[in-house]
């Protein structure tokens, strides 16, 4: 069968090769792949910016935002064939640390986790994969191709469940929500957040393209410019751009008691007017906090999962911008203007 492989830590060494089967050792279900999302980390694994082959190989097969068609369900009676499914991404520590020991890997202490297709354990851009019963999520069949977002909404489901329990520490009726960035993880932090009930507002550094649009389609409002710009004093900021001076601008802007998530993961950047004692004193006076936020557990999966399948189809199809097949992979990791979600498409 034929894969999406790479060597990691090699540049530009992405290439679609034949490869065994997958092994039985992988998991009972074997699954058909129908689409894989790509994302800015496979962009930065193909550009050899990290990745980790599992043990004994020197190639990673890549792919972690998957969706397939069930061809052997196994024996576990959990699931049948046909069934449109997702496969978790990642797994447990084996020591085990005590948050991965009751299904916390997400939060994983010691940094002994592996993932699919991306450390340690092959990923789902090939035509067939497998994976153990216990890791696979079953997929409303009324999303059909619109099933492979899951993966991204697991993100920002967490983000905010994570935002809640914070906010619990004492009495808070959040009413208004700012996003950074209007990308995949931006727009489904918006969905989310609008599912909830807030008003929310996205920002974004463009003005032009698809993204204004589905903003204003779910009802939130769409500002671009700076934080500064929106004029408004959140209650939440999902920040999902990992901006340094976005990041810093998020901090000052937050109303009292307000809570700023970072899901982007971004590296150095200069930041003006950011003097770190002046605003951990605001923040001190202001009952502030920032958290960071990453991956996501079984729960988090089984919550994405309904939202998804509340969601307006037509919107959630907006969302995916362009279809590649394996042999052009390498477009797929274009960046282009009117870019959201693109995806390498299997089979129909």
């Amino acid at each position: 069968m034929k894969a999406i492989t790479i060597e990691p830590k090699r540049s530009d060494s992405a290439r679609l090769e034949e490869v065994p089967e997958p092994p039985v050792s992988d998991g009972s279900v074997l699954v058909e792949a129908i689409a894989v999302g790509v994302c800015g980390t496979d962009v930065e694994m193909v550009e050899g910016k990290y990745g980790w082959a599992p043990p004994g190989k020197t190639r990673l097969v890549l792919g972690h935002e998957s969706l397939g068609r069930v061809l052997d369900p196994g024996s576990s009676g959990m699931l049948k064939t046909g069934d449109l499914v997702a496969g978790i991404v990642r797994r447990p520590d084996p020591v085990p640390c005590p948050n991965c020991a009751v299904g916390e890997w997400d939060m994983c202490r010691n940094g002994q986790y592996t993932e699919r297709g991306i450390k340690q354990i092959d990923g789902f851009m090939s035509e067939r994969w497998r994976i153990e019963p216990e890791y696979v999520m079953r997929i409303d069949p009324s999303l059909g191709l619109l099933g492979v977002l899951l993966e991204p909404t697991t993100v920002v489901t967490k983000a905010w469940e994570q935002v809640a329990r914070v906010g619990q520490r004492a009495f808070w009726e959040p009413h208004v929500a700012l996003v950074t960035g209007a990308g995949p993880i931006g727009l489904l932090a918006a969905l989310v957040g609008k599912q909830r009930g807030l008003e929310v507002h996205v920002l974004d550094r463009t003005e032009s393209g698809p993204k204004p649009g589905l903003v204003r389609a779910l009802g939130a409002t769409f500002h671009s410019g700076t934080v500064a710009d929106v004029g408004i004093e959140p209650d939440v900021i999902i920040e999902c751009t990992g901006v340094g001076q976005v990041i810093a601008d998020s901090i000052r802007v937050i109303g009292a008691g307000g809570v700023v998530c970072l899901t982007g993961v971004g590296s150095g950047g200069r930041t003006t007017g950011l003097t770190t004692a002046d605003v951990a004193a605001d923040m001190v006076l202001r009952n502030n906090v920032v958290l960071g936020s990453v991956n996501a557990n079984k729960r988090h999966w089984y919550k994405a999962a309904e939202a998804l399948a509340r969601a307006d189809r037509t919107w959630l199809g907006n969302l995916i911008t362009r279809r590649e097949t394996p042999a052009d992979f390498a477009r797929a990791l274009e960046r282009r203007e009117q870019d959201i979600k693109v995806v390498v498409e299997f089979a129909a």
